[in-house]
This record gives structure tokens, C-alpha cells and sequence, in this order.
């Protein structure tokens, strides 16, 4: 058998092999490695050039990203559910308190021709729904206040409005000197004087109300520029371990560098010129890093073989024939 020795040229022929295949591994890796970081350093940029959310991609730093959003988001809907339940006990009372009112004008002596819907056909009054858009009346709001399902009130000022629409409907539809004109517009007068009474209240809740949900969307957003500004500082970190990788990586291309011989020197033009426009082109930007002189984009060059000893690790195939 032939002994295994430095000089038996297959065997450096397998060697050399060896160490592209290696090599090319290598940069494929890091290759795959930068393309996900370009991915992750863009959508940090895409977040500080908006003020909307990002739109999330599948890459591993749109996940990172993503689980501290979710994280995020489940924090946020406990809250606002906290917020919401003492939000409506507050709102609840303020119907509480308006419910008083209500049952104080509907127990008036002059309240009784509102309580009920008005009978349009037994009072004759055929141009009633011509005048008046919107029907109101205590009996319908009554029912509206106590209902438990979607039809209930949902705040205080809905059924403000609707107890005032009873009245107006009644002062638009008879003339002013009408006895229901004259009732509806002295109910409506001691309404307004007794809501007045509970506006403050009203107009507290609604502020607060107003400044929890503001104070909610800035934690939100300072979450998500925590979020982001970790993922920042993640992807510098890595950057600066891919540059010492890269590094090193160079270091051990150029020290298996040789001189090459006149074979390497045939194989090497023969797998330039087979080369598509854009493999060239990089081969042509590497020979360009290691010789500042070099003109890579021109026309033609002129590309002195010696000295591009390291082209045999870019290009594998020339020693896997």
C-alpha cells in the first residue's frame, strides 16, 4: 500500500478538498447568519421610523420580539380587564345615582302622558313619524335600564339623552301652548336641574376614564421600545462576534495559502471562465479586498494568478475532479 505522505499528490489534492469543503460550509453558515441579522436589524429600523407596530416576519428575531409582545399583550388585557371591572362598578353607581332622578320626574304628577309609548293610532295622529325621527318614552327606558343583555345601557349619558328626547319629541310634535308642551317643557327644566346636580361626577369619571386608556397606550409603547431597544443591543453583540469570526476566518484561509502551480493555474482560469456573471463578479470583489489597485467593475482585467493563491479555497471544484 502507498504510504500516506505529504508529497503523494492525490492526497494533497484530498486535503485541499477537504479544506474548501470546510471552508465553504463555513461561509455558507455565516452567510445564513448575516441575512437573518439583516433581517432583524431591519425591522428594529422599520419600528423607529414608524410609530404604528411593527408587522412581525418568521424570523428568529421577529420571534424573540414577538413572545416579549405576547408577554405583553396578556399583561396588558389583565390590566385593562382590571381597569374595565372598576371602571363599570364606578359607572354603575353613577346609574345608580341617575336612576333617583329618573324615578323623581317619572313619580311627577305631570310625568304620566310620557310613561308610555305614544298610541298614534287611537289619538289619530297620522303625521307623528313624520315629525318625529325617534319615538322615546320612560316605559322603554325603564326597560332598557334594568335589561341584562346587549340592549342596556352601557353609560349614563345614553340614558340622559334618551329621558331628554322624550321631552323634546313632546315640545316638537305640539304647539307651544299645548298642555303636554307646557308639561314636557317643566319636566325637562327640573330634569336639567337635577342632572346638573351629578354632571361633576360625570365628567370625573369620564376624564379619568379618558386618562387611563392614555396612560395605558404609553406603557404599551415603552414596552414595546424595551422590547426592541434589548433586541438592539442582542444584535450589536452578535455583529461584533461575526466580525472576530470573519476574522479568524480570513487568518485561517491565509495561512493555507501556497503558491500555485501551473495545473492550479490552468484549473483556476477554467472555472473562471465557466463562472456565471454574478459568481465572477464576487470572485472578482475578493481578489479586489486583497488588492486595493485592482478594478474589479472594469471592462477587462488583468488578473496576475500568482498572486491570487487564496482563490482556490472560493473555488472547491477546481480539486474535486
Amino acid at each position: 500500500m502507498e504510504p500516506m505522505s505529504s508529497s503523494n499528490p492525490d492526497l494533497r489534492k484530498v486535503a485541499v478538498a477537504a479544506e474548501a469543503e470546510g471552508f465553504g460550509r463555513s461561509v455558507d453558515e455565516i452567510s445564513a447568519k448575516v441575512d437573518t441579522l439583516e433581517k432583524r436589524v431591519n425591522e428594529v429600523e422599520r419600528f423607529y421610523l414608524t410609530t404604528g407596530s411593527p408587522q412581525l416576519t418568521n424570523s428568529k428575531g421577529s420571534s424573540i420580539v414577538k413572545d416579549k409582545q405576547l408577554n405583553l399583550l396578556k399583561k396588558q388585557q389583565q390590566d385593562a380587564s382590571r381597569r374595565e371591572v372598576t371602571a363599570t362598578k364606578r359607572m354603575q353607581e353613577l346609574m345608580r345615582q341617575f336612576a333617583s332622578i329618573f324615578r323623581q320626574i317619572t313619580q311627577h304628577e305631570w310625568a304620566w302622558p310620557f310613561k308610555e309609548p305614544v298610541d298614534v293610532e287611537s289619538l289619530g295622529l297620522h303625521d307623528y313619524y313624520q315629525v318625529i325621527e325617534k319615538p322615546m318614552d320612560f316605559g322603554t327606558i325603564k326597560n332598557k335600564m334594568e335589561a341584562k343583555d346587549g340592549t342596556a345601557y352601557k353609560n349614563v349619558r345614553e340614558i340622559y339623552a334618551d329621558v331628554r328626547l322624550v321631552f323634546k319629541n313632546a315640545m316638537k310634535y305640539n304647539d307651544d301652548k299645548d298642555d303636554v308642551h307646557v308639561m314636557a317643557k317643566t319636566l325637562l327644566e327640573k330634569f336639567e336641574e337635577k342632572w346638573l346636580r351629578l354632571l361633576p361626577k360625570v365628567v370625573e369619571e369620564e376624564t379619568r376614564r379618558v386618562d387611563e386608556e392614555a396612560e395605558a397606550r404609553l406603557h404599551t409603547q415603552l414596552a414595546q421600545e424595551a422590547a426592541y431597544a434589548s433586541m438592539a443591543r442582542d444584535l450589536s453583540t452578535e455583529l461584533v462576534e461575526i466580525d472576530l469570526y470573519l476574522k479568524d476566518l480570513r487568518e485561517m484561509v491565509v495561512q493555507k495559502c501556497r503558491k500555485m502551480s501551473a495545473d492550479d493555474k490552468r484549473k483556476l482560469t477554467t472555472a473562471l471562465t465557466q463562472l456565471s456573471p454574478d459568481d465572477l463578479s464576487k470572485a472578482l470583489d475578493i481578489v479586489a479586498q486583497n488588492n486595493p489597485s485592482f478594478q474589479a467593475s472594469a471592462q477587462e482585467v488583468d488578473l496576475d494568478l500568482d498572486a491570487q493563491i487564496c482563490l482556490r479555497f472560493i473555488l472547491p471544484s477546481l480539486y474535486t475532479e
